[in-house]
């Protein structure tokens, strides 16, 4: 039944009805109501969103918008952990398609090793880049992503890449398993990467992750 799911184009269809109505809500709360948000966390939203769909876009309403109430520790975990998925989550998909869908790799090895690899890069980007636009150097930005965003891109693409993996096994780029695969190993390695970064928040690792009140992450 589950293989079922996730070959019907049906499923696949309706998904991408759900994240283009999740996007087009987004821009406008964007566009009306938060536009002192720095365009990183804008960035971080519109990825995140487009990679889980309506619960991208619930997580936004519940720790990215302004008119939220009261922060918590377990807002900023969502907001730490976006941060991180919106690079992870785009490394992983190049690697998957380049590696998967174009280059055809069959060695899962390789494939989870140079996906891997490349969600870091992409995921430290995400921290490293900001941080040199305000005047940080380049080995102070490096050591603080890889001292915050280590933890969070280990348990993140670990838990997405097996999961892509075993659900889209012998899928190539054509296959809708091979989407449907991706979809599901991306929301998986955003469950699981929560827990990781609110205690990171609370231990003081994470430290940027204010308040959208403030204007700035």
């Amino acid at each position: 039944m589950a293989l079922d799911i996730l070959n019907g184009p049906l499923a696949l269809g309706l998904w991408g009805v759900l994240v283009a109505l999740s996007l087009s809500v987004l821009a406008q709360d964007l566009r009306s109501k938060n536009m002192p948000l720095v365009p990183m966390m804008k960035l971080v939203w519109v990825l995140t969103t487009l990679f889980s769909g309506p619960l991208g876009l619930a997580i936004y309403y519940y720790a990215g918008r302004a008119q939220n109430g009261a922060d918590s520790i377990w807002k900023r975990g969502f907001r730490s952990v976006c941060h991180c998925y919106s690079g992870c989550g785009t490394g992983e998909i190049i690697g998957v398609m380049v590696l998967i869908g174009i280059l055809a790799i069959k060695n899962n090895l390789l494939v989870a090793t140079g996906t891997f690899v490349l969600a870091y890069v992409v995921g430290f980007a995400t921290t490293i880049l900001p941080l040199m636009q305000e005047g940080v150097g380049f080995r102070d930005a490096f050591m603080d992503a890889f001292l915050s965003d280590s933890a969070t891109i280990a348990a993140m693409e670990i838990a997405a890449i097996s999961t892509d993996l075993y659900l889209g096994a012998g899928a190539t780029l054509t296959d809708v398993r091979f989407w449907s695969s991706l979809i599901i190993s991306l929301n998986v390695g955003l469950i699981v990467a929560y827990p990781f970064n609110v205690m990171l928040v609370q231990f003081g690792v994470k430290k940027k992750m204010s308040s959208p009140h403030e204007g700035h992450h």
